[in-house]
């Protein structure tokens, strides 16, 4: 009995093979050795990473992350620096879209705020340094779990079990492990779909990315690594009314592009279609709590975030962050890394700032993607308020790229 409470005090079980679970699941091993177990599970493990056209804003303070992690240096090559943003607010039909905010420079020397990183290329990257590090994946899901005083008996779909000091649901927005936990759900899903793509253009981008606000919701062009047909490549988020959708993606690519070049514009020059186009559903959600007992929930199993802000992943990463610290700094001193004091911190750091986030970007959202006169008016006055002030402007730059305050020590790039 005393062997097994052992053993189960120096395991950790990760729900989930995202890139928030890889990370996680790299961190505490690289953290804590070969004394300590962390077992990832996910169904997809079965089948190579599959090539998708999603790509992430990864704000500076998550490459600080990734740098002390090993998988910067995996991935620096394919990802493209975000060096200037753009902010117009204008319709369709409008030949000329103003420009109200613009933010560039960056947020230390040599440091943009953001980069562009391509979702294939960081998944491989973290399941490669996840084998390298000796993490124990299991291309299975979890089936359940139960509660025992010191520890959590974990059950696999293939009906293995596993006893471990903490369960991390990464399982996603339609978590069943936090559903079985008895954790409440609030949100909604938005009149919206997100549709995405990768094009390819005939002028460099120069690490430019640009947000439209449209009456039907953002239109975000946003850089990637030259390459594709025409030399040079950025990812679409075209955020368009559900009711639009099907017509949209009944299209061939010829009118598909028609549709793009009408929101995208003609600064890049000629555009190809490098990427099925996709349609992904819009929603905000956030778990009532993020913690149960010898449970904690991480990723889009605690929140869910309209993508206005290019914030879902970079939001992740910082669970990450905050829950590996708090594992890491109680097993080091002996503690037990389940523990409802040890939870208790991980939910601490991360709520707030969630809930936040949350709010900002649904009210961004609800104010741009409308085409009503009087907020039109009002929101661009108070965008060109934002671009003449300096110091307001650095500060929405801090915040965006995960540096404002005292983050945990993994995106400030320290070691755990």
């Amino acid at each position: 009995m005393g062997q097994q409470a052992a053993a189960s005090s120096s395991r950790i079980v990760i729900a989930g093979g995202g890139v928030a679970g890889l990370t996680l699941a790299l961190a505490l091993r690289q953290a804590l050795g070969e004394g300590f177990s962390v077992v990832l599970a996910d169904p997809a493990l079965a089948a190579a990473p599959r090539a998708d056209n999603r790509a992430y804003a990864v704000a500076a303070a998550a490459r600080n992350m990734l740098d002390a992690l090993g998988i910067w240096e995996r991935i620096a090559g394919g990802a493209a620096a975000m060096t200037e943003m753009v902010v117009t607010d204008s319709r369709n039909p409008d030949v000329v879209r103003p420009v109200f905010l613009t933010f560039d420079g960056e947020v230390a020397p040599g440091q943009p705020f953001a980069h562009m990183v391509e979702n294939a290329a960081l998944v491989t990257a973290l399941l490669d340094a996840c084998r390298e590090a000796k993490v124990e994946l299991r291309p299975m899901g979890v089936r359940g779990f139960e509660v025992a005083p010191e520890s959590v008996r974990v059950t696999f779909a293939d009906g293995g079990e596993a006893a471990a000091a903490l369960l991390v649901a990464a399982d996603g927005a339609r978590s069943r492990l936090r559903e079985r936990a008895g954790i409440g759900w609030v949100g909604w899903s938005y009149d919206q779909s997100g549709l995405v793509a990768t094009l390819s253009h005939e002028r460099p981008h120069g690490g430019r990315a640009v947000e439209h606000f449209l009456p039907s919701g953002p239109f975000a062009i946003l850089p990637l690594g030259d390459g594709g047909r025409l030399g040079h490549r950025s990812s679409i988020v075209w955020t368009e009314r559900k009711e639009n959708v099907e017509a949209l993606l009944s299209l061939d690519d010829a009118d598909m592009l028609d549709e793009i070049e009408r929101r995208f514009g003609l600064e890049l020059g000629e555009l190809a279609l490098e990427s099925p186009v996709v349609a992904l559903p819009l929603g905000f959600g956030v778990a009532r709590r993020f913690v149960g007992e010898r449970l904690a929930l991480l990723g889009d199993a605690a929140h869910v975030i309209h993508p206005i802000a290019g914030q879902g992943l970079n939001l992740g990463l910082k669970d990450v962050a905050a829950l590996a610290e708090a594992i890491v700094d109680a097993a080091r001193l002996g503690l037990d890394p389940g523990s409802e004091d040890v939870l208790a911190g991980y939910e601490q750091a991360r709520r707030f700032d969630t809930v936040a986030m949350g709010a900002v970007t649904d009210g961004l959202n609800r104010l741009f993607s409308n085409d009503a006169t009087p907020l039109r008016l009002a929101r661009d006055l108070g965008l060109g308020l934002v671009d003449r002030m300096p110091g307001l402007k650095r500060f929405f730059i801090r915040e965006a790229a995960g540096l404002a305050g005292k983050p945990p020590r993994l995106l400030r790039g320290e070691a755990l």
